[in-house]
């Protein structure tokens, strides 16, 4: 089975510590929930994962993201991507032949991806655990002990 691992991004950005410029995408997200969310993808989807970024969409780890931006699914007025422009974009990049789709992050970022691959099988590992703390502490442990969530 295909499984494609989608992380969220994050308020926090390389830009805010940083203003070098363009940079991977895979380095821009640096707040801890983003950051810990990317290394487990890293550990066990190594060779298929992407970021899900309200400003540009699914993004390659490898993928140029060319500076400040500050859009957020949670905030309309933002203008952040839109359902059917994710879907397009899921066929442009070939993220439509994954079967199994594990989502990394919040209830927002999980209906969206729901909603997106609504002919998949979508599962979102860190649903059962509370808060963010919680979240982030079952995200080390996993990477600490090399099993799954």
């Amino acid at each position: 089975m295909n499984i494609l691992a989608v992380v969220p991004c994050g308020k926090r950005k390389i830009w805010d510590v940083n203003p070098d410029g363009p940079t991977e995408a895979k380095y821009v997200y640096i707040g801890p929930f983003a950051r810990l969310c990317r290394e487990y993808a890293e550990k066990f989807y190594p060779d298929s994962w992407v970021i899900l970024s309200a400003k540009y969409g699914f993004l390659f780890p490898d993928d140029i993201v060319s500076g400040p931006y500050n859009v957020t699914f949670n905030d309309p007025k933002t203008n952040p991507i839109t359902v059917d422009e994710l879907r397009k974009q899921a066929v442009e990049k070939g993220l439509d032949k994954f079967d199994k789709i594990v989502v990394l992050g919040g209830r927002n970022y999980v209906d969206i991806v729901k909603s997106v691959f609504s002919d998949k099988i979508v599962v979102a590992p860190l649903d059962k655990y509370g808060g963010l703390g919680r979240k982030m502490s079952a995200l080390k442990r996993a990477i600490e002990s090399g099993e799954r969530l």
